[in-house]
């Protein structure tokens, strides 16, 4: 069974600090997270000079988004050094992109794949460019509805990128995602009928939401991660900190152990308890030989060594008993 990928969204994080993005790593490498993803832009290419702030947004120092954007800009160097520094303590470095353009440093990163945040799933040069350049596929589906991301796919697809390597996350972009707007039963529609691997990307400030999106099947779990929620910036109130997002990560891996197989079968651990647990037949009284068996000198209980089970009192009422039985006997 292949393990849930579990995605630490460092995404704007470092405060466009480079040593508070190495930390970021550091940290998520701890936690057990598989993958640490940051994102990549240019404030100039991503927002107008007077875009004002989303509503979370809003709760920053920052007049609007260009501002906030270009405070918490990495240069393309610093991302590559990222990357080695990501490789050398070996975690998998992964990012989000927001225009084409910034797409020119991928091959430098040597990332294994490339985020498609919410946002871009109409950007269509964004998407012509992702799709080929042969990498995994992470496609987040925040405020779309099914046409816009079958468009998406059928995007990617027709510029080169295979459907096997495409990776669709449901989710809801609302910072944080209140509980009623999470519906986590979107990801068995999304695998009905798009036929990729499906994951979540959550928003919601728990650690519950990931875990139910396991059990219903999402093979990537992606979250926001935090050193503080104190830190000032957009996305650290609704970030977990290491010590919660390790208890994510052990819960999703508990989980995957609960989920086990599709097969119903009898455990090893089980095993030993059958013959404890079941009833078999004993004599209800001192039986005789050539005694015909029958309900009034047989019964059920446990024995702790088995016996013949109630499934054969059909065949063995139209026996007789071979030798002697006391009461309790099995027989």
């Amino acid at each position: 069974m292949n393990k849930v990928l579990i995605i630490a969204e460092a995404g704007v994080n470092h405060n466009g600090n480079f040593k508070l993005a190495k930390k970021l790593i550091s940290a998520a490498k701890k936690v057990g997270a598989d993958v640490i993803k940051f994102q990549i832009f240019k404030a100039d290419r991503l927002a107008s000079k007077n875009t004002p702030n989303a509503e979370y947004q809003k709760k920053t120092k920052f007049k609007n988004q260009f501002e906030m954007l270009k405070k918490l800009e990495l240069s393309d160097n610093d991302f590559i050094k990222l990357s080695k520094f990501s490789k050398r303590i070996k975690i998998e470095f992964s990012a989000s992109f927001f225009n084409e353009n910034d797409l020119n440093v991928v091959h430098k990163l040597g990332m294994k794949r490339v985020k498609i945040p919410s946002g871009e799933i109409t950007n269509y040069s964004l998407l012509k460019k992702i799709g080929s350049i042969n990498k995994k596929i992470i496609l987040s589906t925040g405020m779309s509805n099914l046409k816009e991301i079958n468009q998406a796919i059928n995007l990617l697809i027709k510029f080169g990128a295979k459907r096997k390597k495409i990776t669709i996350l449901h989710c809801n972009t609302e910072y944080p995602t209140p509980l009623k707007d999470v519906n986590l039963r979107a990801i068995n529609i999304l695998r009905k009928t798009f036929k990729t691997q499906i994951g979540y990307s959550d928003h919601t400030i728990s650690i519950e939401t990931p875990i139910a999106a396991v059990a219903l099947g999402a093979k990537v779990i992606e979250k926001h991660f935090t050193l503080s929620k104190e830190l000032q910036g957009p996305d650290h109130k609704s970030s977990l900190t290491p010590t919660e997002f390790k208890k994510m990560t052990l819960s999703i891996r508990n989980t995957e152990k609960l989920l086990g197989h599709e097969k119903k079968f009898v455990s090893q651990s089980e095993m030993k308890n059958i013959l404890k647990c079941r009833q078999y037949l004993v004599a209800s009284k001192d039986i005789k030989k050539n005694d015909a068996f029958g309900f009034h000198n047989t019964s059920l209980k446990r024995t702790g060594s088995g016996g013949i089970s109630p499934m054969e009192i059909p065949r063995l009422f139209k026996k007789r008993a071979k030798k002697k039985y006391k009461k309790d006997d099995k027989i």
